[in-house]
């Protein structure tokens, strides 16, 4: 894989980070983007492990987890400046029910082997694009929609980067 040729992030600038106004229930969802399961940080702090457990042998590998892990990060930025927006506090939490919890590492898995850990990576991002689409069908606000259109093709990047790893791969026994 030629490093110099991958795009890391969809093409296209993102579009301003504004809303409507405030609304809670739209900031119930963002902050899910931000500190659930299913989050930007969780994919921030997988992939910042699965960059360091695979530099010495995967160093490409390394490469792109970290590349990606950053384009992750401007995504936890803005869904941090969109929950702002919105009347939220931007922490690492989600409602569950009517609660707030914190958000915690024990929401990613840890797989070793070179391709379980990709298929972990890619499985993630998969359930990010999922989300991020079923908001969009029910968000009434066309800016934090544009948004997340804008997210889900850095999304679907990921998801091609992985697959491409995973090829390169041979399956394991």
């Amino acid at each position: 894989m030629d490093m110099n040729r991958i795009a890391f992030a969809g093409q296209g600038t993102y579009p301003p980070v504004k809303v409507h106004g405030k609304d809670p229930k739209y900031a119930r969802a963002i902050l899910s983007n931000i500190g659930s399961c299913n989050s930007e940080i969780s994919a921030v702090s997988l992939y910042f492990y699965d960059s360091l457990v695979t530099r010495s042998q995967y160093s490409q590998v390394s490469e792109c987890f970290h590349r990606i892990s950053l384009v992750e990060m401007h995504h936890l930025d803005l869904f941090g400046e969109l929950a702002c927006l919105l009347g939220a506090d931007p922490r690492l939490w989600s409602y569950s029910g009517n609660r707030l919890g914190y958000w915690t590492p024990r929401c990613n898995q840890y797989p070793r082997g070179i391709r379980p850990l990709l298929s972990y990576a890619l499985s993630g991002e998969r359930a990010a694009v999922e989300k991020y689409r079923q908001q969009t069908s029910w968000i009434q606000d066309r800016y934090i929609v544009e948004l997340l259109d804008r997210i889900i093709l850095d999304e679907e990047t990921h998801i091609d980067i992985f697959q491409q790893l995973l090829e390169e791969f041979p399956q394991e026994n």
